[in-house]
């Protein structure tokens, strides 16, 4: 099977000017078609620079694609980096000029000269043309390599990618296998001890099984490689049987399942109305949950809640909406520690807990803690008593 890298071009990605797409969609394409990713590297607009990379990803990967820097301007340096990998020189290329001349009169619009700069490709390589923009692709063929490159514009890479570079990598490496991925996600316990739990699930080749560490939330991703779907989806699903056995209801859902649902759906399924308070979390459990109210401490003008204060704000909260349910959380920036409180059927409980993390992702993180301590509390039998 063959490896790809993928080289996304732009100083205005390193510069942070604008979001890189492209990446991630092109990586998760070739990925569904059992294409293994080895590196991914973003270039600024620099000849050598692109140069050098591309070179070296050639020497590590059958498939190389670059992304970006084909449009008419001194800044575009693909064009010029790739033939300099290549060691081969620049070609016009007449039918590629009457393309973008095409392109650009259905805007009633002339092409101006330095568009020119579009129909050069590197000698020998084989045009692309694109349908919906005004810069041609092309790719440079080796006895090994496959060398794409492909607009910046991600509507138009897309577009391009679909319709030729995906069929050509088909027929130029037998393309037969898929990988599916299927990604579980977990809260209440931490990727090191999820990792103690699986640990040998995480050494298997395929499917392979692996971690990823959010903010209160920890992913475990599954991915099968084989013949067909039907084949890898059996595969996933053997492992996944074996991860939910032993993490149990910290696996609290899968794929685009969130907390946030996976928590109001088990208040549902008891049948509970719920209501909510917050301080200190500028709406971020308000985002996740209807009827919150954001509150501070009038006692002390800190913008936050103490422990027996969240406590009292709960209950008049409780009162107030009349609710069977109510979830309270507050923060300390300064102390990194959040305050929680919970009124059930069952009656109150409040813990507090500190944060070893970033100030910035207390919030985000005690939302999440908080959620997966309403969802347990659901879920729970005893809750209701």
């Amino acid at each position: 099977m063959p490896s790809a890298e993928i080289i996304t071009i732009g100083t205005e990605i390193l510069l942070g000017e604008i979001v890189d797409t492209n990446t991630r969609y092109i990586a998760r394409t070739l990925r569904g078609m059992g294409v293994n990713i080895y590196r991914t590297i973003t270039i600024g607009d620099n000849v050598e620079r692109i140069a050098e990379a591309i070179h070296h990803s050639m020497q590590h990967a059958e498939i190389v694609i670059t992304t970006g820097g084909l449009g008419p301007t001194v800044d575009d340096p693909t064009r010029e980096a790739v033939a300099k990998a290549a060691g081969v020189e620049l070609e016009f290329r007449e039918d590629l000029w009457e393309q973008i001349v095409a392109v650009i009169s259905r805007y009633g619009r002339k092409p101006s000269e330095n568009q020119k700069r579009q129909a050069y490709i590197p000698r020998g390589a084989l045009a692309i043309p694109n349908p919906v923009g005004t810069a041609p692709c092309f790719i440079v063929e080796t006895e090994r390599n496959a060398l794409a490159s492909l607009p910046g514009v991600p509507n138009e890479m897309e577009h391009i990618l679909h319709e030729s570079i995906i069929p050509y990598l088909q027929r130029r490496f037998d393309l037969n296998e898929i990988i599916k991925i299927r990604v579980l996600h977990c809260a209440g316990l931490g990727e090191g001890m999820i990792d103690e739990k699986i640990a040998d699930l995480e050494t298997l080749s395929n499917p392979t099984v692996g971690l990823a560490a959010h903010t209160g939330v920890v992913d475990v991703r599954i991915a099968a490689k084989a013949r067909s779907e039907a084949e890898a989806d059996a595969m996933n699903a053997e492992i996944e049987d074996q991860i939910r056995k032993r993490l149990g209801d910290v696996v609290f859902g899968a794929d685009e399942d969130a907390l946030e649902d996976a928590a109001l759906t088990a208040v549902a399924k008891r049948g509970w109305t719920l209501t909510a308070v917050e301080s200190g979390l500028d709406g971020a459990l308000a985002r996740k949950i209807p009827h919150t109210v954001s509150l501070s401490d009038p006692s002390t003008g800190s913008g936050r809640l103490t422990s027996d204060s969240l406590m009292a704000a709960l209950r008049a909260a409780h009162a107030d909406s009349n609710t069977d349910a109510a979830l309270g959380v507050a923060i300390n920036i300064q102390e990194r520690a959040a305050e929680f409180a919970l009124i059930t059927p069952g009656g109150e409980k409040t813990h507090r807990i500190t944060y070893g993390g970033p100030p910035r992702s207390l919030a985000r993180w005690s939302v999440n803690v908080a959620l997966d301590w309403l969802r347990r509390r659901a879920a729970d039998p005893e809750g209701s008593k």
